[in-house]
């Protein structure tokens, strides 16, 4: 037997308004077809008046217990991924926790853009192998919409705003097909901050700034560190591509998610795909995808998982989990 972090329960949210392709054409200089043909995006959702990365963290959150059978009282551990908080302070975690009438635990945020939620997965899973807690809420969550140039047709059309999360309980579990997550593998490398960054701060210009990216440039990276950390993640647990039964990725872009596919031969019919209906929700996206595909009855007990992704920074990184 040996001690892994389990995910008892998934949730998601997500803002009340959805904008197809046609609507977002009567503000943007684009079309259904444009979009389409580059990115795969149908429609996306944006946070209205009173929704905001909490709220809907909030909710994801809810559920996600709701699912789990667990009570809020029962979590000891909140981590928080977002690039877009409520507040330069305090920890949106913090809000979240104080939402959910937790009177005490640990709380924080993480900030690695889109590979957020991987890193917060990755530490919390740490802290609970290691004692530090046993029950833990591991939230994405995002109102990416906001800091969004909508005069810049090449990166507005990408986004939407939404929140995943898990539930995750340190439990002793059969060392070879016992349920938890069997490994994960993080990376970053600062020297690409220029080809996807948000061009202000508090430090720099004092202001919130908006998404700059270079496409191009970050489809050739993504498709190169996201097949390497997906071999790595899988070699560490002497695992094949082949082994896997779902592959939940970072939905940033379609062709991102085919390129992929295809380096790792994975059949693409294991790819869970929700970039179509959500866009690219940052943080938010793999616990959101992650969810979708539990719910629909793809994702079932016992089944092999990887999670991966890329954000800003660049920052990369892979789960192995079995469901």
């Amino acid at each position: 037997m040996t001690l892994r972090s389990v995910i008892l329960g998934t949730g998601s949210a997500l803002p009340r308004r959805r904008v197809d392709n046609a609507e977002l054409a009567q503000t943007v200089d684009t079309s259904d077809e444009w979009i389409v043909e580059r990115t795969g995006i149908r429609a996306r959702y944006i946070a209205g008046e009173g929704e905001t990365t909490t709220t809907l963290a909030l909710g994801a959150a809810r559920n996600a217990l709701d699912m789990a059978q667990v009570d809020a009282s029962e979590i000891d551990l909140i981590i928080l991924a977002t690039a877009t908080p409520d507040q330069t302070f305090p920890a949106s975690a913090t809000t979240v926790q104080a939402g959910l009438g937790i009177n005490d635990c640990v709380a924080f945020d993480v900030a690695a853009v889109c590979s957020g939620f991987l890193y917060a997965l990755t530490i919390a899973d740490n802290m609970l192998r290691g004692g530090a807690a046993r029950t833990a809420l591991v939230i994405g969550a995002e109102t990416f919409t906001r800091i969004l140039d909508w005069e810049d047709r090449a990166t507005c059309v990408l986004f939407g705003d939404g929140a995943g999360a898990v539930v995750l309980r340190a439990e002793r579990t059969d060392a070879r097909t016992g349920r938890g997550i069997l490994a994960s593998r993080l990376h970053a490398d600062g020297r690409y901050n220029g080809l996807l960054n948000v061009d202000g701060g508090p430090s720099t210009t004092g202001t919130v700034g908006k998404v700059r990216m270079k496409g191009q440039d970050v489809f050739r990276h993504a498709v190169v560190n996201l097949a390497q950390v997906m071999t790595e993640v899988l070699t560490a647990v002497d695992l094949k591509a082949s082994d896997v039964d779902w592959v939940v990725p970072h939905q940033a872009n379609a062709r991102i998610l085919d390129a992929t596919a295809r380096k790792l031969g994975l059949d693409p019919s294991r790819v869970v795909v929700t970039v179509d209906q959500h866009a690219n929700t940052s943080a938010a996206s793999v616990p959101l995808a992650l969810d979708t595909a539990v719910r629909d009855g793809r994702i079932k007990r016992g089944d092999l998982v990887v999670l991966e992704a890329m954000g800003g920074g660049f920052t990369w990184g892979a789960a192995v989990l079995r469901y």
